[in-house]
This record gives structure tokens, sequence and C-alpha cells, in this order.
């Protein structure tokens, strides 16, 4: 058995994108003796939980990530003609700093960079790369776009940004799905991580879990986009490769890379996220000197009673007592 970790995978988060729910790509997952699973929908963290507890129930790596957008030039710019198609890029969690930094980076696209999708920019990405694993993204990414129009030279300079700013935490990605672009893509990708003495690493766009819900992510597609399936001029994948495939097949795609298969497992490796549940996180809050939280307050609640109740009865000191006591119990 070829041992690879899909590290490119979409779910039902991605909305009207992915098909699959999170239990079933992680089943799917470890039918065929993965031992580990990213999930990258696209500019959300919607699932992350879900799929992290999903993963852990089946007993393989949950990998938290994200597929982003970034804006061509600043998330805040809002052109039609120039800001209408960001750029596709995957970022994987290696640690916990680099899942808070996939937070803020997903909170900050939506907030303040929305725009048709929520988007990021470089500026953020280089405020946010602590431990931050990037994939340099699929035929939507700005290398791909470049290579596909002959800019490689400015390709070049892209990918010398990102190394730079991801100091080894940048993969260039390989996908195959039977589109003649980005095999040929493939190899110049191939032919520059040679030059650049840079990683690959191989991908499958996951879309749906297994190769027979094509059908049914084409009816997807066509709700999302608001057409019919019998309509000839309207979006739609490119066959039925879309799907988490075997290590066997995977291989099979990429016999001349066989490296960009085994940096899936060593990513897989480099990736330590544990998320802690039913403890309650509190943002830190600074109280003054000689206090601690508990009795800052107490002290804030005193100052409230007596300015509201004039003088203070036995019933309201017993009433605040008694909610205080609640508060400390829970743990707040």
């Amino acid at each position: 058995m070829t041992e690879f970790v899909h590290l490119h995978v979409h779910s039902e988060y991605s909305l009207l994108d992915g098909l699959s729910s999170c239990k079933e790509l992680a089943e799917r997952a470890v039918e065929l003796g993965n031992r580990a699973l990213a999930l990258t929908d696209h500019g959300v963290m919607y699932g992350a939980v879900q799929f992290y507890k999903a993963c852990r129930e089946a007993g393989i790596k949950p990998i938290s990530g994200m597929e982003a957008y970034v804006a061509p030039r600043s998330h805040r710019d809002r052109d039609a003609k120039l800001d209408r198609k960001p750029y596709h890029l995957v970022l994987l969690a290696q640690n916990d700093t680099g899942y808070h930094n996939l937070m803020r980076l997903a909170t900050i696209a939506q907030l303040e960079g929305f725009y048709y999708k929520p988007r990021v920019d470089k500026e953020l990405l280089a405020e946010h790369s602590d431990g931050l694993i990037v994939l340099s993204g699929c035929g939507s990414s700005e290398v791909s776009r470049l290579l596909q129009n002959g800019q490689s030279d400015q390709a070049r300079k892209v990918i010398n940004w990102y190394r730079d700013v991801f100091p080894g935490r940048y993969y260039l990605e390989l996908q195959e799905h039977d589109i003649p672009e980005l095999t040929q893509v493939n190899r110049q990708l191939i032919s520059l991580a040679r030059e650049l003495d840079l990683p690959l690493v191989a991908t499958n766009d996951t879309h749906y879990t297994r190769r027979e819900d094509a059908s049914i992510h084409d009816v997807l597609l066509c709700i999302q986009t608001g057409k019919t399936v019998t309509e000839p001029k309207r979006m739609r994948m490119n066959g039925d490769s879309f799907y988490l495939k075997s290590g066997e097949e995977m291989a099979a795609l990429f016999p001349e890379a066989p490296d960009a298969l085994a940096n899936t497992l060593r990513i897989a490796e480099m990736c330590q996220v544990e998320l802690e549940f039913g403890h309650y996180h509190l943002p830190p809050f600074q109280v003054p000197e000689g206090y601690d939280a508990q009795s800052y307050l107490r002290h804030l609640c005193e100052e409230g009673l007596h300015r509201k109740y004039t003088p203070v009865t036995p019933r309201e000191r017993e009433r605040l007592d008694y909610e205080l006591d609640i508060i400390h119990q829970m743990g707040f």
C-alpha cells in the first residue's frame, strides 16, 4: 500500500462547492489507510471543530487548514476589473500558533476583505506567517496563473516571496485532473522545484468523497450557479476525479515525483495541533495591582451595589454573594 495524506480537501462547509460531511471524509480516509487528513475549505474555518472531532473519533490525525483567497492587491481594494478574481492558496496549521493565525486570517478576510469572496493579502500573510505551512495552490493560484500565461520570471518572484516569508514551510503543489493546462503547469513546477531547491507536494482537489459522488456534486454546482444540469454552458468540474483517491491512484498520477507523495507524510508529521474541549477559554483581563480576578470583580460589584442601593439590606447582600459564588464555581 502506498502511503499518502490528503492535504487539499473541501467539505460541505465550502458552501455549495464541497459535498461531503466531515464524518464521511474521516471515515473514508481510514478505509484508505491514511494516517491523517486535512480540511481546507474555501476561505473559512466553519468546519474546523467538527472535522477535528470526526477525525479523532475515526482514529486519524486531523490537520486544520484553509484554502485562502488572496487578493491580487490589498484585501481592502474593490475594483470590479482588478479585484474580482483572487488567487487560491492552501494554508495548514503546523502548531497552536499557526491555528490561531488561521483563525485571525479567516476573521479578517470576512470582516475587512470580503469582496465576492473573503480575502486576505500578502501583507496579512506575512504578518500572520508563524506556524503556517503553505502549499502553492491549485490551477487558480497566483503561481499557476502566471505559468499558464507564460510569465515564468514573475512566477519565480512570487515563489521566492513565499519561500522567504515561510522558510522551510513552502511547497509547490502538484495536481492532476486531466486538464491540459494543469498538466503543463505541473511540468514547470517540477522544473522550478529542482531549480530553486524547493519541495513538491502532491494533492487531489477533493470536493466529494467517492468517484460515484461526482454526479451529485454536479447538481450541487447547479444550485450554486442557478443553472440546470441540462444547460450546456455552465460551470462544471472537469471529469470525476475530485474525490479522495487512494495512495496507489495518487502515485500513478506522479511517477516522476515520488517525493511529492512522501512530502504529504512529512507535512502530516509536522502538523501538531491539539484542541481542548470542555474548558473555558476566556480572554486575559488585566486587573489593578493588589487584586486578582475574583477580588476585583467583588470590588466592582460592591461599588455598584452601594451606588444602586442605599442602604444595602441583607436581601441585596445575600443576592450578590449568591451570584458571585455561582460565577466562581463555574470557573469564570
